[in-house]
């Protein structure tokens, strides 16, 4: 079955079924013939063939982190929700956290034609930024700020201020267990509104860890943090899986320090004590990205469009008196 025959068996031209396929105009009475031709043939067009009559492929690369990340799902979610509506299919790539698969997944999606990409972006290296400037392909990044492309990010350094507000209002020797600067948005934002909030009340850290997003890492940064010192009264935990690490240590020593957490988790409802955190819109954020994405392919325009997500910080057993 091909072409003509479907426009033979519906009683139109070449031309209007071609129409039909792509998307042009047809009559309503001559779109319905071929529909049902469609139907009762069980016709399906040839990708290949549309891809060098439109110049497109459908698809859209979608480069995350990691793939068990109750943050990270969101996005992608969001993403989908709304480039699945347009009709487009997701190549997904997980990095692992590494770096240099992230270059090379850039690089993959360029040489194989997809329409555009979307970064889950963590850590921007100088081979970043020069595989950036000279990218061919639409792209998106989503969850940092970069200058010079289009990006969704989040306010982490305003959100950790105001969380952290809900240390400072009793606790005097707060620590924070945080990631490296590298990672701009979780790293290095999030540790300014830190610092921010205790500058207010005059307050210093009493100490500092910097470990990986592992609940088992913030377990232990606390332990080291509560055997040198103390009197520690209140930890910031620049993620969720971080501070639910610390929640166990302290449950299983029967320490009843406050703890700040940052993501909004699905597990920070269930833990005991229930986490205080801040909420991210990050499903919203996945669906912003693709609405810029799809507004670069309609328009072949390249965008530095940014846009800042809100947040909402919610407050729970864990900067009460559990």
């Amino acid at each position: 079955m091909n072409i003509n025959e479907i426009a033979k068996l519906a009683g139109v031209s070449r031309a209007t079924v071609s129409r039909y396929l792509n998307n042009g105009y047809v009559s309503a009475e001559k779109k319905e013939k071929i529909h049902r031709v469609i139907e009762e043939t069980g016709y399906i067009p040839s990708t290949q063939a549309q891809m060098l009559r439109t110049k497109r492929t459908g698809l859209v690369g979608v480069i995350i982190p990691k793939i068990n990340s109750d943050s990270i799902s969101r996005i992608v979610a969001g993403i989908g929700d709304v480039l699945h509506g347009e009709g487009y299919q997701l190549l997904l790539a997980t990095t692992n956290n590494d770096e240099k698969e992230e270059l090379e997944y850039l690089q993959t999606f360029q040489n194989n034609h997809v329409d555009g990409v979307i970064l889950c972006g963590t850590i921007f290296e100088k081979e970043h930024k020069r595989l950036l400037k000279k990218y061919q392909v639409p792209i998106v990044i989503v969850g940092q700020y970069y200058k010079g492309e289009a990006c969704v990010y989040h306010d982490d350094c305003n959100a950790a201020k105001e969380v952290t507000r809900l240390l400072t209002k009793s606790c005097k020797r707060i620590a924070y267990i945080g990631v490296t600067p590298k990672d701009k948005a979780v790293g290095t934002e999030r540790r300014k509104g830190f610092l921010a909030a205790l500058s207010e009340r005059s307050l210093t850290e009493v100490a500092s860890e910097q470990v990986q997003f592992r609940m088992e890492d913030g377990y232990q940064a606390i332990g080291r943090i509560l055997k040198k010192y103390p009197d520690t009264d209140g930890v910031f935990c620049a993620t969720d899986h971080i501070a639910i690490g610390v929640l166990q240590y302290l449950k299983e020593k029967d320490n009843k320090i406050k703890v700040t957490g940052m993501g909004d988790s699905g597990t920070a409802t269930i833990v005991e004590p229930k986490l205080s955190s801040v909420h991210f819109y990050y499903r919203e954020s996945g669906k912003e990205a693709a609405r810029v994405l799809l507004e670069m392919l309609e328009t072949q325009v390249k965008m530095k469009k940014e846009i800042k997500m809100g947040y909402e910080v919610i407050e729970r057993d864990s900067t009460k008196n559990w």
